[in-house]
């Protein structure tokens, strides 16, 4: 009898413990889901960066087996990404790793690539950067036709720049603000005049469907056309989103909407020119600041500001093609020189030494723009100190074109003046003297502290103007100040 009732013991223990097990794997989080992007990545010999995207309903971990594939982190839970960098492979052997994602029972690979170092290229026509082709993208990237220079060598390329202002980046019409429409005439006197870049103002917030923010399929064309006038003559053409009606304001409050609409119509645009060769670039936005507040931004305007900037450089790349190798353009805060240097985060990029910065200079603004000023002077050749500003000098001007030099042009970030110039005082009589000094010092400043100087046109040649051409015969309305600027680095 207590036999019995020992077995009976231990058979009633066995139950309960198998009883226990099924009922703690019924509240156990089964993991029903793994999905891993891209499935495959491909480096040169140069290296990288890397991310794969996950989606799971559990905790995850990565692993691999390589020595030359640095991941800073392993492990996450839900949805998340894993960044790493690829080594530069100093072998003349392709070399390949996979990394592998784990959730519980669940496995995903992801294969890595890496070319050797003398894996033959084609420098005719292909840049030499690392970048990772990543099967997310929109369109394979083509590096054909994109060209292998460094910083310096396409930033020299661009030469002396000129803006086609207050025509396509009028809200209401390209000849809304009075000028007449563009022309391949007008184009080719201003590359005959020894412009080399052509910077395209534009607002594109001419929507066929305001909801969605479909830019209307005619204006693409117009913009396409006003494009192609300009790379006929082997120039460069900037194209950007101008102020567009300020609806790009760097706040807490606008930031989602601001990004979202920035992605949208950025993945448009890009994608409408994703074919073009090097001698197109992008510029994201243009002088972002909180609606007529001049002063120093708070933490909060350059941290919207800089991710502005990081939304436009993610959504063109992501459109791959030749845009994987496009270079483009980010502004610092207001385009201020001093907002830039103190306080722009450069975007991450999948591709090093294909981003440039854009800054622009109208100091001192009581000479440069302001209509009602009695200062009519400027620099070291003034005769008048009471038609003076007793700053923003010739060694003003320097030391500020140094402060970009020091921050971004020896540290491969090329720089564009987007935008700079005095208006014409044409009922002073003897401003025109200043004026020119004042443009050929900048100019040629520039181009010694290694920017690309784009002058600033508005179209109108007349009083308080900065035209420069008659926009309609396309004839030389200052042949000095063009000569000024033209020929400021002879």
């Amino acid at each position: 009898m207590k036999r019995l009732k020992n077995i009976s013991d231990r058979w009633l223990s066995f139950l309960l413990i198998i009883a226990c097990i099924f009922s703690c794997n019924k509240g156990e989080t089964q993991v029903t889901n793994l999905v891993v992007s891209p499935d495959s990545l491909v480096f040169l010999a140069e290296g990288g960066n890397g991310e794969i995207q996950i989606t799971c309903d559990a905790t995850w971990t990565v692993s691999d087996k390589s020595d030359w594939i640095n991941m800073p982190s392993r492990s996450s839970e839900g949805n998340g990404k894993v960044t790493f960098i690829i080594s530069a492979n100093q072998t003349a052997t392709d070399r390949s790793a996979t990394i592998t994602v784990n959730a519980e029972e669940l496995t995903k690979d992801v294969v890595i690539l890496q070319k050797g170092s003398t894996t033959p290229v084609d420098n005719s026509t292909t840049s030499t950067d690392s970048i990772s082709s990543d099967l997310s993208y929109d369109a394979t990237p083509d590096p054909t036709k994109m060209g292998n220079l460094t910083p310096t060598e396409y930033s020299k390329k661009m030469g002396v720049g000129w803006n086609i202002g207050n025509s396509l980046d009028a809200i209401n019409g390209e000849t809304s603000w009075g000028n007449p429409l563009i022309t391949q005439t007008l184009i080719d006197s201003v590359k005959a005049a020894g412009f080399n870049t052509i910077r395209i103002p534009i607002a594109w917030s001419k929507f066929s469907d305001q909801q969605s923010f479909t830019i209307e399929e005619s204006f693409m064309e117009r913009v396409d056309e006003v494009v192609n006038y300009v790379l006929k003559n082997d120039m460069y053409a900037m194209i950007n989103i101008h102020w567009d009606g300020g609806w790009i304001q760097p706040t807490f409050a606008q930031q989602e909407y601001v990004n979202n609409r920035l992605s949208i119509m950025w993945e448009q645009i890009a994608t409408y020119f994703r074919d073009y060769d090097n001698h197109l670039l992008f510029a994201g936005t243009n002088e972002i600041m909180v609606e007529g507040q001049y002063g120093t931004p708070s933490k909060e305007n350059y941290t919207v500001q800089n991710s502005y900037n990081q939304t436009f450089v993610t959504t063109v790349r992501s459109t791959g093609g030749r845009n994987a190798y496009r270079r483009l353009v980010i502004q610092g805060y207001n385009t201020n020189i001093d907002h830039t240097v103190n306080y722009t985060t450069i975007p991450k990029d999948i591709i090093s030494n294909h981003l440039m910065m854009e800054v622009h200079y109208y100091d001192p603004y009581n000479f440069a723009l302001n209509e009602n000023s009695s200062v009519t002077q400027w620099g070291k050749i003034a005769t008048d100190p009471k038609k003076t500003e007793t700053w923003a000098n010739e060694t003003y001007a320097d030391n500020q074109f140094n402060k970009m030099k020091i921050n971004f042009v020896d540290k491969n970030i090329p720089v564009i003046l987007g935008e700079y110039g005095a208006i014409s005082r044409t009922d002073v009589a003897d401003h025109s003297t200043y004026r020119e000094y004042y443009t050929k010092y900048l100019t040629k400043s520039m181009i010694e502290h290694g920017l690309v100087p784009v002058y600033w046109d508005n179209g109108s040649t007349g009083n308080h103007s900065f035209g420069l051409f008659n926009r309609s015969t396309g004839q030389q309305a200052y042949p000095a100040i063009i000569k000024a600027i033209t020929g400021a680095e002879k």
